[in-house]
Protein backbone atom coordinates (compact mmCIF):
# COMPACT_ATOMS: atom_id res chain seq x y z
CA UNK A 1 0.00 0.00 0.00
CA UNK A 2 1.57 3.33 -1.03
CA UNK A 3 2.07 6.12 1.46
CA UNK A 4 -0.08 9.21 1.37
CA UNK A 5 1.54 12.51 0.38
CA UNK A 6 1.60 13.67 3.99
CA UNK A 7 3.21 10.45 5.18
CA UNK A 8 5.77 10.59 2.37
CA UNK A 9 6.69 14.18 3.31
CA UNK A 10 7.07 13.20 6.98
CA UNK A 11 9.24 10.24 6.02
CA UNK A 12 11.42 12.46 3.81
CA UNK A 13 11.81 14.99 6.64
CA UNK A 14 12.83 12.28 9.09
CA UNK A 15 15.27 10.86 6.56
CA UNK A 16 16.84 14.27 5.91
CA UNK A 17 17.16 14.90 9.65
CA UNK A 18 18.94 11.56 10.10
CA UNK A 19 21.30 12.31 7.22
CA UNK A 20 22.08 15.74 8.66
CA UNK A 21 22.60 14.39 12.18
CA UNK A 22 24.94 11.51 11.31
CA UNK A 23 25.92 11.33 7.63
CA UNK A 24 28.43 8.51 8.16
CA UNK A 25 25.82 6.24 9.73
CA UNK A 26 23.23 7.18 7.12
CA UNK A 27 25.66 6.32 4.32
CA UNK A 28 26.46 2.97 5.94
CA UNK A 29 22.79 2.10 6.31
CA UNK A 30 22.00 3.18 2.77
CA UNK A 31 24.80 1.08 1.24
CA UNK A 32 24.51 -2.11 3.29
CA UNK A 33 22.59 -5.02 1.87
CA UNK A 34 21.25 -7.57 4.39
CA UNK A 35 22.16 -10.38 2.02
CA UNK A 36 25.86 -9.53 2.35
CA UNK A 37 25.58 -10.16 6.10
CA UNK A 38 24.10 -13.60 5.47
CA UNK A 39 26.73 -14.36 2.83
CA UNK A 40 29.44 -13.65 5.39
CA UNK A 41 27.66 -15.97 7.81
CA UNK A 42 27.61 -18.68 5.14
CA UNK A 43 31.36 -18.32 4.57
CA UNK A 44 32.03 -18.46 8.31
CA UNK A 45 29.78 -21.51 8.64
CA UNK A 46 31.65 -23.24 5.79
CA UNK A 47 34.98 -22.58 7.46
CA UNK A 48 33.59 -23.85 10.77
CA UNK A 49 32.24 -26.97 9.08
CA UNK A 50 35.67 -27.67 7.56
CA UNK A 51 37.25 -27.16 10.98
CA UNK A 52 34.75 -29.64 12.45
CA UNK A 53 35.66 -32.20 9.78
CA UNK A 54 39.35 -31.76 10.62
CA UNK A 55 38.65 -32.20 14.33
CA UNK A 56 36.56 -35.29 13.65
CA UNK A 57 39.26 -36.86 11.50
CA UNK A 58 42.05 -36.02 13.94
CA UNK A 59 39.97 -37.49 16.75
CA UNK A 60 39.37 -40.67 14.73
CA UNK A 61 43.02 -41.09 13.71
CA UNK A 62 44.44 -40.27 17.16
CA UNK A 63 41.80 -42.45 18.83
CA UNK A 64 40.60 -39.46 20.88
CA UNK A 65 36.85 -39.93 21.18
CA UNK A 66 36.13 -36.57 22.90
CA UNK A 67 37.96 -34.73 20.12
CA UNK A 68 35.97 -36.59 17.46
CA UNK A 69 32.69 -35.85 19.25
CA UNK A 70 33.68 -32.17 19.55
CA UNK A 71 34.39 -32.12 15.81
CA UNK A 72 30.97 -33.60 15.08
CA UNK A 73 29.26 -31.06 17.35
CA UNK A 74 31.14 -28.21 15.63
CA UNK A 75 30.07 -29.60 12.24
CA UNK A 76 26.44 -29.87 13.33
CA UNK A 77 26.32 -26.40 14.90
CA UNK A 78 27.91 -24.65 11.93
CA UNK A 79 25.69 -26.55 9.51
CA UNK A 80 22.57 -25.36 11.33
CA UNK A 81 23.94 -21.81 11.53
CA UNK A 82 24.72 -21.83 7.81
CA UNK A 83 21.31 -23.24 6.91
CA UNK A 84 19.54 -20.54 8.90
CA UNK A 85 21.58 -17.89 7.06
CA UNK A 86 20.81 -19.57 3.73
CA UNK A 87 17.08 -19.61 4.47
CA UNK A 88 17.04 -15.95 5.42
CA UNK A 89 19.18 -14.94 2.45
CA UNK A 90 17.01 -16.81 -0.04
CA UNK A 91 13.73 -15.72 1.56
CA UNK A 92 12.53 -19.08 2.85
CA UNK A 93 12.82 -18.13 6.52
CA UNK A 94 9.60 -16.11 6.71
CA UNK A 95 6.58 -17.02 8.77
CA UNK A 96 6.15 -20.50 10.12
CA UNK A 97 4.24 -23.12 8.26
CA UNK A 98 0.53 -23.43 8.40
CA UNK A 99 -2.45 -24.15 6.26
CA UNK A 100 -3.53 -21.64 3.67
CA UNK A 101 -6.74 -20.91 5.56
CA UNK A 102 -4.71 -20.02 8.65
CA UNK A 103 -2.49 -17.74 6.56
CA UNK A 104 -5.53 -16.10 4.96
CA UNK A 105 -6.99 -15.50 8.42
CA UNK A 106 -3.73 -13.94 9.58
CA UNK A 107 -3.61 -11.77 6.48
CA UNK A 108 -7.15 -10.57 7.10
CA UNK A 109 -6.33 -9.81 10.73
CA UNK A 110 -3.27 -7.85 9.63
CA UNK A 111 -5.29 -5.89 7.12
CA UNK A 112 -7.83 -5.08 9.80
CA UNK A 113 -5.07 -4.02 12.16
CA UNK A 114 -3.46 -1.83 9.52
CA UNK A 115 -6.78 -0.26 8.68
CA UNK A 116 -7.33 0.53 12.36
CA UNK A 117 -3.88 2.07 12.62
CA UNK A 118 -4.46 4.17 9.52
CA UNK A 119 -7.77 5.36 10.91
CA UNK A 120 -6.08 6.36 14.18
CA UNK A 121 -3.41 8.20 12.21
CA UNK A 122 -6.04 10.08 10.22
CA UNK A 123 -7.94 11.01 13.40
CA UNK A 124 -4.77 12.33 15.04
CA UNK A 125 -3.92 14.30 11.95
CA UNK A 126 -7.45 15.75 11.71
CA UNK A 127 -7.44 16.79 15.40
CA UNK A 128 -4.41 19.03 14.88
Amino acid sequence: MPLSEHEQRLLDQIEQALYAEDPKWANTVRISDPRSHYKRRLVKASVGFALGVVLLMVGAVANQIPLGVAGFVVMLATCLWGLSAWKRMSGFGGEGGGTTTQNRGRRQQRQGFMERMEERWRRRHDER
